[in-house]
């Protein structure tokens, strides 16, 4: 069980690599939930997100031999950076094992920071096992991504620096992958402050919220979700006691929710995130749990590394959840002027067309009849009840299709 103490202690060997991180308040979802909400920006962190912290205090700590031998982990990405750039400040070899499908963006930005990358299983849970093979047959010190009291700590200086920034906080929301960064942060926000912790978890990627409920750890068959940075099948021995003690509450969120406030966060505080990052905005924006009005909330956006690929899905999904994106399949009589007429329909009611796929050849219709398949940009949920009701009015049967 970590302690105040430790992450003080911790406090002066992680700013030799890591870098304070603003706190920013946010007019935009403070007006949208009532409470006073103050982002956490660790996306700005060197590395792009808080694991560099960890990494960082947890390498200082090896003695001469571990040094030579060198270091050995494995990680979604954001632990990878953090753990290559900390130990080749520190003159220490390091390896590190990743998923086979890992986003490209983080193994390259891992290979950059001068670490070896072996490519590994399917998830984080077998890239692990594989790198407890290479730490038995190299002897190489493993750097645990988060049930280690070191990387706690290191992690945990998050929460000095709240403290710090926002000394009326009332409530430190926190993502929750392994544990090690909620474990942390509430070692110090139960120690120093009367605020609550709550956890947030991906629906993909419950198991510590299945774990507080069943009063033992709970280990997933597997994890499927967008928040790659906090996918983990098992919450951590060492961290589950720690949550068990020090937070308030978990909760958890779904994917479409989760993308909804990544791209929330985009177009209105132009911060970009990952899944994971966007994770603690969530429950706030969704209510999932429970606050007064003028709250000072304080969510931990964790991370920014997120691969341009999966960036695009995800403002999609996030465009969908919010009404400002529609794909709709509709009949049209295969006459002059058909496409016409819907098509002004769709301007009658301002919304903008970004595609139209138009087959005569479908089975599935007529022989005098097209299928038509459209992709509208909308103007939000209320719109796109107004725009599906006049369709259906002037007699177009209409499918939504996202």
């Amino acid at each position: 069980m970590i302690e105040l103490a430790d992450v003080e202690a911790a406090e002066p060997r992680v700013a030799e690599t890591a870098r304070e991180t603003p706190l920013e308040y946010s007019y935009t979802f403070s007006e949208q939930t009532g409470a006073d909400v103050f982002l956490k920006l660790e996306n700005f962190q060197r590395t792009g997100s808080f694991k560099i912290r960890g990494a960082t205090n947890r390498i200082a700590l090896l003695d001469d031999d571990q040094r030579e031998a060198g270091v050995v982990t494995a990680s979604a990405g954001n632990h990878a950076q953090g753990v290559a750039l900390a130990a080749t400040r520190a003159g220490v070899d390091a390896k590190i094992v990743m998923p086979e499908h890992a986003p490209i963006s983080k193994v390259n930005a891992t290979e950059s920071y001068g670490a070896e990358v072996v490519l590994y299983g399917i998830d984080y849970d077998a890239a692990a096992a594989h790198a407890h093979e290479i730490e038995r047959n190299e002897g190489r010190t493993y750097v645990h991504a988060f049930d280690d009291p070191a990387v706690m700590a290191g992690q945990g200086t998050i929460g000095l620096e709240i403290v710090r920034q926002c000394p009326d906080v009332e409530t430190v929301v926190v993502p929750i992958g392994g544990g090690g960064l909620i474990a942390g942060i509430a070692t110090v926000i139960k120690e120093k402050t009367d605020a609550r912790v709550i956890g947030v978890q991906a629906e993909g990627a419950s198991s510590a919220a299945e774990s507080l409920e069943k009063g033992e750890i709970v280990e997933r068959d597997s994890v499927d979700t967008i928040a790659d940075g906090i996918a983990t099948r098992r919450i951590g021995d060492q961290t589950f006691e720690v949550i068990k003690r020090r937070v308030d509450e978990v909760v958890t969120v779904s994917d479409n929710e989760i993308a909804n406030a990544l791209t929330a966060l985009l177009e209105r505080s132009k911060t970009l995130v990952e899944g994971a990052g966007a994770v603690a905005l969530a429950p706030v924006l969704e209510n999932r749990f429970d606050y007064e009005d003028d709250e000072t909330i304080v969510p931990a956006i964790c991370g920014g590394n997120i691969d341009l690929n999966v960036l695009t899905t995800v403002i999609m999904r996030g465009l969908v959840e919010r009404g400002r994106y529609l794909r709709i399949r509709t009949v049209l009589k295969d006459r002059p002027g058909a496409l016409l007429d819907l098509a002004g329909l769709l301007v009658d009611h301002r919304t903008n067309i970004y595609a139209i796929e138009h087959d005569r050849t479908s089975k599935d219709i007529a022989m005098s009849a097209a299928e038509v398949e459209l992709d509208l940009e909308t103007r939000g949920h209320d719109h796109v009840h107004e725009l599906l009701d006049a369709l259906e009015a002037e007699g177009y049967e209409v499918e939504v299709l996202v």
